[in-house]
């Protein structure tokens, strides 16, 4: 399988550009991610903006409302989340929504969740925020219940937390067996137990690589408890790249990067970082998400294009 790339826009911070001009760079940014070849493309599920990319005053677009307008602005590229917080939806609300995106980009949605975290947003939208234990078991509940609701005609659940009692979902997904699932989170008690029994799609932010692969050998460990092929799941690392000319450049781009942030970026020529990447996939992993907060604009997109083709092209070499 050719490695798989995603792109991810956490940002929605333009300068230049007005409230309502915002989604037109957002459409913007797909689009060029599109035509460079990524797979699939991403926002977060936030509602103000996250440390480590801005103040949390800066402009942050709902997620869902976001995609079903990118669905029908694309046409290739898979659609989804990274990721939906589990406390933010009902899950059959969820599976609905999920569903809906599907049958609008004509199948292409994924859906992405994990156990939530931003405590700020829950407080400011009255959101209850329970500890982490409750809320890892609320996202295994929410997965099943999306599972039966993509999959079964009439599902009745009920856990804990929630329940569904003979829940429509009509129209019905477009995927066969409905959307795939991205978990996001790489906790090694409960969200890799989680990522091997219900999830498609792993999602891990990038580190050391002798670290992801001790990781990548507990969720192996999970996969042989649960009874799964653990190759039947994508893993994807988030990596903070930018792409340079040369390698003078590269050093110009991490002179002006905070000195906190500047051991989460790499600042490479297309060579230099398909020989990174490479040693990922190496180890077994199966591709990478890059973001806009090191590609802002379709001109770096394109560049990040050129990434993909050489990877892409070494593996069939390979």
């Amino acid at each position: 399988m050719a490695p798989f790339f995603g792109f991810h826009m956490p940002n929605f911070t333009f300068p230049g550009t007005s409230d309502d001009q915002v989604f037109d760079r957002v459409v913007e940014s797909a689009r060029a991610a599109e035509d460079a070849g990524f797979d699939l493309v991403t926002v977060m599920d936030h509602f103000y903006q996250i440390g480590g990319i801005g103040p949390e005053t800066e402009p942050m677009l709902e997620a869902y409302t976001t995609l079903g307008g990118l669905a029908t602005r694309t046409s290739r590229v898979k659609l989804g989340t990274l990721v939906t917080g589990v406390t933010y939806r009902n899950p059959a609300l969820l599976a609905k929504q999920v569903t809906t995106l599907d049958v609008a980009s004509k199948g292409r949605a994924i859906l992405g969740i994990g156990a939530a975290w931003n405590e700020a947003e829950h407080i400011g939208y009255g959101f209850e925020y329970p500890p982490i234990g409750q809320r890892m078991d609320r996202l295994e509940e929410a997965l099943t219940i999306a599972k039966l609701m993509f999959t079964q005609e009439r599902p009745s659940f009920e856990g804990k937390y929630y329940r569904i009692e003979r829940a429509l979902n009509r129209p019905r997904p477009v995927q066969p067996g409905g959307p795939k699932i991205l978990v996001g989170g790489g906790g090694e008690k409960r969200t890799l137990r989680i990522l091997a029994k219900h999830g498609d799609i792993g999602h891990w932010f990038g580190g050391p690589i002798d670290d992801l692969k001790r990781k990548k050998k507990v969720f192996e460990e999970h996969c042989a408890v649960v009874g799964r092929d653990p190759s039947q799941v994508l893993l994807l690392i988030g990596v903070g790249l930018v792409l340079v000319e040369t390698e003078k450049d590269a050093k110009a781009v991490l002179d002006r990067i905070p000195p906190e942030r500047r051991a989460m970026v790499m600042a490479a020529t297309v060579p230099q970082a398909a020989d990174f990447l490479g040693r990922y996939l190496d180890a077994g992993f199966g591709g990478f998400t890059l973001s806009n907060q090191t590609l802002p604009t379709p001109q770096a997109i394109a560049i990040a294009g050129e990434l993909i083709k050489t990877i892409r092209g070494s593996s069939v070499a390979a």
